[in-house]
């Protein structure tokens, strides 16, 4: 398989692989925009030459858009291969060349966001535990913070302490999101327009910045909905999912 690195030249004319379409989509725009500055701050997409899901995103760990202490670590910010592309053992190699590449730029390990069990939208923990990856710290109600320590005796990174209990003061919803994951561009404009037609209390906040992030209430920023400040869910719904959720909630008040 050949694999295509993100740069700011050939950022406009190759496709990101989570969001294909054309360039003028808001999910595409979005996630693009986003990528266009991050790219200053060493974030690398690398993806295979095909048409498909098929690729990892890193990024030096002081610039993750995550709540952690991870000095010196490189952060995993999404790393997908899809069904079509599985069995191939492009897993294997996208991560080989990402360890590979943070060695060489003198990194102590990598991090990454997992889960108890796999969820939508985070990195399966069975195989990132067959590729040697360990658990370094964990937070409510089901995140793992995983980390693959290039030496013996490296200090392990951690939560940060805003985000081992996720809550917030918000009466209803309460949505933290990103341009992280294109997909926010997409659902949670449909999930307020929802919201708003039904009269439910919804507040959106829009983390635009690595700090805000880094200080977020909750240890997964790309997305994070709250009901009366309890945390819900890290999957980015669907408005029929939203419309079942809101039922739940509204039918237990």
């Amino acid at each position: 398989m050949e694999y295509i690195q993100i740069t700011k030249e050939n950022l406009e004319s190759e496709h990101i692989c989570c969001a294909i379409s054309n360039n003028k989509d808001p999910q595409v725009l979005s996630k693009k925009r986003w990528m266009k500055d991050r790219l200053e701050e060493g974030l690398v997409f690398l993806k295979g030459n095909i048409r498909g899901k098929c690729f990892i995103e890193y990024i030096p760990a002081e610039h993750a858009w995550v709540p952690i202490n991870a000095e010196n670590y490189m952060h995993i910010n999404c790393f997908w291969v899809s069904g079509s592309c599985k069995g191939n053992g492009y897993a294997n190699e996208l991560l080989d060349l990402c360890i590979a590449d943070a060695k060489e730029k003198g990194k102590s390990g990598l991090t990454v966001i997992s889960s108890t069990k796999k969820m939508p939208f985070l990195s399966d923990p069975k195989y990132l535990a067959y590729k040697g990856f360990q658990i370094a710290d964990t937070a409510e109600p089901y995140f793992e913070l995983l980390y693959l320590p290039f030496h013996k005796n490296t200090e392990p990174p951690q939560f940060k302490m805003c985000a081992k209990k996720p809550q917030t003061q918000k009466e209803g919803f309460d949505l933290y999101y990103t341009s992280g994951c294109p997909y926010t561009a997409k659902y949670v404009p449909l999930i307020e327009q929802y919201a708003v037609s039904q009269g439910m209390p919804f507040t959106s906040v829009y983390i635009d910045c690595a700090e805000k992030a880094q200080n977020a209430p909750v240890a997964w920023t790309n997305y994070a909905l709250f009901y009366d400040g309890a945390y819900i869910t890290n999957e980015i719904l669907s408005e029929k999912k939203f419309q079942a959720i809101c039922e739940k909630f509204l039918n237990r008040n």
